[in-house]
């Protein structure tokens, strides 16, 4: 005869296993559906100041402000594995200092069940858009590119590319006025 613990963990053991098995169906059902979609973005007023950053060093630094809209539908997105989608609005640029510099200008939650349909016009940044040094003033290839992760309820967490990016161009002097 077994004994009562010898019992517990063989039930144990297989319901684990069962659980792990399902686990693993619930990945491979949406592993290989494409989450990509189209997102439209256009800046609408983009200004650049030559200011000190008094967070480092106090050096006189560049800092881009932009409005911009974006557009997309994220609805499809969501599935059954699918919890929620964290946004994230990214600057990509080219400088005399850094070949390749990235600022996260702006992101978002979306949560399964709320509207994923987004039509913002006339948005302002959530993050500062600094360079660490004099980069912006003049630059003209400033692109902004809209990515997402997706949180699953099992499974890998992709980082997807929107299709569709927009590229534009800091003016040639800097501004004086209040923003």
């Amino acid at each position: 005869m077994h004994s009562v613990l010898q019992r517990g963990n063989a039930i144990l053991a297989y319901a684990l296993s069962v659980l792990a098995c399902l686990t693993l169906a619930c990945f491979i059902s949406t592993v290989f559906l494409d989450y990509r979609t189209t997102a439209g973005m256009n800046t609408v007023k983009v200004v650049v100041k030559n200011v000190p950053d008094y967070s480092a060093s106090r050096e006189k630094n560049d800092l881009g402000f932009l409005t911009f809209d974006l557009q997309t539908n994220l609805t499809h997105l969501f599935n059954w594995n699918v919890k929620q989608l964290f946004l994230y609005l990214t600057a990509e640029y080219e400088t005399s200092n850094n070949k390749l510099n990235q600022v996260v200008l702006w992101d978002k939650i979306i949560l399964r069940g709320e509207n994923a349909v987004l039509d913002f016009k006339n948005m302002n940044t959530k993050y500062y858009f600094w360079d660490d040094g004099n980069g912006l003033r003049a630059n003209k290839n400033i692109t902004l590119t809209l990515s997402w992760n997706i949180i699953p309820n099992a499974g890998l967490l992709p980082n997807i590319f929107a299709h569709g990016q927009h590229s534009f161009k800091f003016p040639e002097e800097y501004t004086t006025s209040r923003m």
